[in-house]
């Protein structure tokens, strides 16, 4: 089984950004653990500030990988384009976001992904990477 866990903007900062919101643990060092945790699985993963690139990797693996776990951080709330490429894919793709929106500012309830999502986790910390990965079993 491939999985290719996608991350967009600002996410590369986790570990420094706001703390008290998503954690002090770096991605790179919670994908080690999602690996041990998952050896059976090829786990692969991506992140990009640019809305451009997350198109063009949610299209590369879209059609050979068996699953999509996408952080689209806030261009979940802006993103037509994400949303369309979701649509456009035969693979899954599993919404992902660590804090719970709908507990945040009004904006961030709103995702233009969800409708083209086979589903949504939300607000379990780093461990709502792993919710998704266990979805795909």
């Amino acid at each position: 089984m491939k999985i290719c866990i996608i991350n967009g903007p600002n996410l590369n900062l986790l570990g420094k950004r706001e703390p008290e919101v998503y954690g002090s643990q770096t991605f790179e060092d919670y994908f080690e653990t999602l690996k041990q945790k998952f050896p059976n699985i090829e786990l692969s993963y991506y992140q990009s500030n640019i809305e451009g690139e997350l198109i063009g990797k949610i299209q590369e693996c879209g059609f050979t990988f068996d699953g999509i776990i996408l952080n689209a951080g806030a261009y979940t709330h802006t993103s037509i384009g994400l949303g369309d490429a979701m649509k456009a894919v035969t693979t899954p793709v599993i919404e992902v976001h660590i804090s719970n929106t709908y507990a945040r500012e009004s904006f961030r309830h709103q995702s233009y992904l969800s409708g083209n999502a086979k589903g949504v986790i939300l607000g379990f910390g780093l461990k709502s990477y792993e919710l998704a990965i266990q979805s795909f079993l």
